[in-house]
């Protein structure tokens, strides 16, 4: 095989960083593209992702559970005929919402759209949903309810070089998405985390919260803004709704009691609101450690009403924006795999909207199911009565990223059938029933959706390997075999994505103006990008959104009216600290992928928990020692290192290894109710150290 190259993007995060694959005669190597969110750089993850694709372990062909419990090889008809012989017995004697789907936000818009349509199509079961529940869609459900529009950032990263203060609550970026650092390093940076992070480290201002505050915080720095005649009452006037709702529960947050709640000095809030309130540029941007609450919907719009008090919003050279985690959170929450929605954005609810996309598919429009329910409650549902019997997890680690994780892998264990579509053996494909093995990144043609709603071609370097499919052709040999026709599940990419440009038009994410030719010509195209009235003309997409107004009817952007309660749980002699949890640098989401990598996996092989050396000593733990960490749904073996910077209160745990070490034995499965995305930042737990035996 000739040694050729293709320009495409990197597999993790929602940077999509430009690179160019090289391979064919051997090892696949990467080299950075001038791209604009990256401009020539690319973080050890993305340096060392073609590793990834030889991993040795990788999955090759179907697996079949066989009568001793062990998964053994099989042939294509052969699994997936039995997977949809017994989808079909499930269905007929439960209905169909005994069959649940569960996505990812890693899938291809293409991949995305087609297991939604697969499952509303082929299933008729409304109990679908996807990974991104668990990280994004507290900022979905606050941008929608704020802007009338969700796309992470509604201006390009690009804009952030200008900025001159730039607030960031609850991100991480110089850990978990470095590129990015480099168009913040013009602004003074204000660092809302409760830890000292890499960006800390950074920033002109550090508020450290206790875990669980930061609700409060933003409340606390919205009564700054307004009592201390920092906002701006012409832009509420005139481009805002319910100013007045939000401020009335924001004035008794005065900053002494903000103080007292999140341990924030009064004095570094008022820096923090002069800051911003003085830049010609300014942004406030969020991050998981915002959102990861069982009142992160609220937190969030805590932060665009401070964001909307200050006037930022709409305006060119400032903003509020979310960092989108997943490397396409941003697309894969548009196209259909989450509960509530249809592609283009559209609420599954809306009877406009269900007509128009079964007019797409070529189907009654009361043939559609209706709404689902969160992924943590459809995982809690297996096995139970009127809960799933089956569920097919196509791009997403369940077991090891659900919440309270011990209840997650017993629920899963009571499925009557589990099938697992993956690239490389997980916690997850270890407990199926079926195992059906599909592409990677390099593998595969098809569409990303970034962090700033820019839409990118990933394009395949290598043919797939050993008796690997593209899930595309795993849907169509699942649906065909449940009787659907062959023509409504093409496997070509193009095709895919040119219905799916057909089914978004008109939605809030409208995609029907772009195409591949013109995505493979290099055109930057943002959503919406609307297909244009007249022929020969076309439209250049949105860059930025809200210039002119917000997407609501009238045109104005809703402040919401919040307030803070606690978290979910507190602690108390049992458990005396709070357990938070993240990323770190080297690894990806549950680490199935990075922990493959000799580089990454040597940097930081095992799990670990940061506390501060008071913590540690009042808890009788060394620097070095195995902890023991334990909540009320169970208990987390980590190596310890001791933190001067550490809150005294808190522990951090990141979320990347399985077994023992697993972070998600600890983590509590309280929901925010308006988003469903589950408590993973405030746990109370305890610690102790363990005396290990050498063998």
């Amino acid at each position: 095989m000739a040694e050729h190259h293709v320009a495409t993007h990197c597999p993790y995060c929602a940077l999509q960083c430009g690179t160019e694959l090289t391979g064919g005669t051997g090892a696949v190597s990467v080299s950075p593209s001038w791209f604009p969110v990256n401009r020539g750089g690319l973080c050890r993850k993305g340096w060392t992702a073609p590793e990834v694709l030889g991993s040795p372990d990788r999955l090759y062909e179907p697996l079949l559970r066989n009568e001793y419990g062990g998964l053994a090889a099989t042939d294509w008809d052969d699994a997936l005929d039995r997977v949809a012989t017994k989808l079909r017995e499930l269905v007929s004697e439960h209905g169909p919402d005994a069959v649940g789907v569960f996505g990812g936000g890693g899938l291809t818009n293409e991949k995305a759209y087609s297991l939604g349509k697969f499952a509303r199509l082929a299933l008729g079961t409304s109990r679908i949903d996807y990974n991104g529940r668990f990280c994004m869609a507290a900022a979905a459900t606050a941008g929608n309810a704020a802007f009338g529009v969700d796309r992470g950032l509604p201006f390009p990263v690009t804009d952030l070089d200008d900025a001159e203060v730039i607030l960031l609550a609850g991100g991480n970026p110089a850990e978990t998405m470095p590129p990015l650092m480099q168009h913040l390093e013009g602004a003074e940076l204000v660092v809302i985390d409760p830890r000292r992070s890499a960006t800390a480290e950074r920033a002109k201002l550090h508020l450290r919260p206790r875990p669980g505050t930061d609700l409060a915080l933003a409340l606390g720095l919205l009564h700054i803004a307004v009592s201390e005649g920092w906002h701006d009452p012409e832009y509420t006037a005139r481009r805002t709704t319910g100013f007045e709702q939000a401020w009335a529960r924001a004035v008794s947050w005065w900053p002494e009691r903000v103080e007292r709640v999140t341990g924030v000095p009064a004095s570094a809030q008022r820096q923090a609101v002069r800051m911003l309130a003085g830049a010609r540029r300014a942004y406030v941007l969020t991050g998981r450690g915002a959102e990861q609450h069982g009142d992160g919907a609220d937190t969030v719009a805590g932060f665009i009403n401070l964001a909307l008090a200050l006037g930022l919003p709409g305006v060119t050279g400032s903003g509020y924006g979310c960092l989108t985690g997943q490397g396409n959170g941003q697309g894969g929450r548009e196209h259909g795999q989450k509960a509530d929605q249809l592609p283009g954005y559209r609420s599954i609810t809306d009877p406009g909207a269900r007509a128009h996309v079964a007019g797409v598919w070529g189907v009654a429009e009361k043939s559609l199911p209706g709404p689902g329910i969160p992924a943590t409650r459809l995982l809690e549902s297996a096995g139970t009565a009127g809960g799933i019997r089956a569920l097919l997890v196509f791009g997403a680690n369940p077991v090891l990223s659900a919440p309270h994780t011990g209840l997650a892998r017993a629920q899963l264990s009571r499925l009557d059938l589990l099938v697992v579509a993956d690239f490389l053996p997980s916690e997850t494909t270890r407990m199926a029933d079926v195992v059906l093995p599909v592409t990677q990144w390099a593998e595969e043609e098809g569409t990303m959706t970034n962090l700033e709603g820019r839409v990118l071609r990933r394009r395949a370097l290598l043919p797939p390997p050993g008796r690997a499919r593209s899930d595309l052709e795993v849907l169509r040999g699942l649906a065909t075999r449940l009787g659907q026709p062959e023509a409504s599940f093409p496997t070509r990419a193009s095709t895919v994505f040119d219905e799916l440009a057909r089914a978004s038009a008109g939605g809030p994410a409208d995609y029907s103006g772009i195409d591949y030719e013109r995505l493979d010509s290099g055109e930057p195209l943002h959503w919406p990008c609307p297909a244009a009235p007249e022929r020969g003309s076309q439209h250049p997409g949105t860059p930025r959104l809200f210039l002119d107004s917000f997407a609501h009817p009238d045109g104005r952007a809703r402040f919401t009216a919040v307030d803070w309660h606690g978290p979910a749980e507190s602690t108390g002699h049992e458990y005396p600290l709070v357990a938070t949890t993240g990323r770190i640098s080297g690894h990806y989401q549950t680490g199935e992928q990075t922990r493959r990598v000799e580089e990454l996996s040597e940097a930081e092989p095992e799990s670990f928990v940061r506390l501060h050396p008071d913590t540690a000593a009042r808890s009788g733990v060394r620097d070095g020692q195995l902890a023991r960490v334990s909540s009320a749904r169970g208990t987390a073996l980590a190596r310890a290192r001791l933190d001067g910077s550490m809150r005294q209160d808190t522990l951090f745990l990141p979320i990347h290894y399985p077994g023992t070490g697993c972070a998600n034995l600890l983590t509590n499965p309280v929901l925010d109710p308006r988003s469903g995305i589950p408590e993973f930042k405030v746990a109370a737990v305890s610690i102790s150290g363990v005396e290990e035996v050498n063998t």
